[in-house]
């Protein structure tokens, strides 16, 4: 498996264990040799390299008494542990109030799990088998870590004040393209009857609503089959008997300026807005 692809997928695994223990604010992993084979979002790469450097003597004195199992460092403001698996080590900076059984059994877990998988895929990133951990002595630290714990603290701040908060942007939902019907023209007339108002099937105007929720259609587009076209206002035939015939009413105004007369047929579309 690439090297890149490896550290990928135990990267991922780090940043699902923030996620099922938000007490853990900072997790990596590397190798005996110094190598950093991955870290979660939260922490920079120079912390883990001072974490690093801060352990490498103690691992050293540790492989004189048969390597070591966990290291774990109190503070006022937070614990260090450290996790051996095989050849990898691995570090989290969890809060004061964390509860450490539940840390440790999501931990010793979950990685264990993923490097498993990754094995059983192509096992060349490895040095060695991934067998469940074997238990190793414990060596006690008396030194607080206060450093270390302070350190992680200004780093993760620090870059989360320069980075940018990515806001989520929702995508407008896609409106369905506006019907086209067919309608004849019929006449409309009276002193009360607007010159910018045509009228449907209130029925039509009920399916126009019901295609576009949340929007009310006010206007629509008279088209010719001549090519010209009006914006006109709309509203529902008054008399139930001129109902579901396919005419629409046009008073003379419009007819006069779309050049079209009573029983010739228009094209009709909603206007959404």
């Amino acid at each position: 498996m690439d090297t890149e692809v490896y550290s990928f997928a135990l990267k991922n695994a780090l940043n699902e264990i923030q996620n099922i223990c938000p007490d853990i604010k900072n997790a990596f992993m590397f190798r005996e040799d110094g190598e950093i084979v991955a870290g979660d979002a939260n922490t920079p790469e120079k912390t883990v390299v001072r974490v690093i450097d801060a352990f490498d003597g103690v691992l050293e004195k540790a492989d004189a008494l048969g390597g070591v199992e966990s290291i774990t460092l109190d503070s006022s403001k937070g614990r260090v542990s450290v996790s051996c698996m095989n050849d990898l080590y691995l570090v989290t900076v969890t809060t004061k109030k964390a509860d450490m059984n539940y840390v440790n059994t999501v931990t010793r877990v979950l990685i264990p799990t993923v490097l498993k998988l990754i094995e059983k895929i192509s096992p060349a990133p490895l040095k060695n088998s991934l067998s469940e951990p074997e238990m190793k002595p414990e060596i006690p630290m008396e030194r607080k870590p206060e450093e270390l714990l302070h350190g992680c603290a200004e780093e993760t701040t620090a870059k989360e004040l320069r980075e940018p908060v990515q806001t989520e942007i929702k995508p407008e939902a896609v409106l369905p393209e506006p019907p086209v019907s067919q309608f004849i023209v019929e006449n409309i007339g009276g002193l009360l009857v607007p010159s910018d108002t045509v009228r449907v099937d209130n029925e039509l105007i009920s399916q126009w609503n019901e295609l576009y929720p949340g929007k009310k259609i006010n206007d629509v587009e008279i088209e010719t089959f001549g090519g010209k076209s009006a914006r006109c206002k709309i509203k529902p035939i008054k008399e139930s008997k001129h109902e579901g015939k396919g005419a629409i009413q046009v008073p003379g105004k419009i007819q006069f300026t779309l050049e079209i007369k009573k029983g010739e047929l228009v094209r009709v579309k909603p206007i959404v807005e």
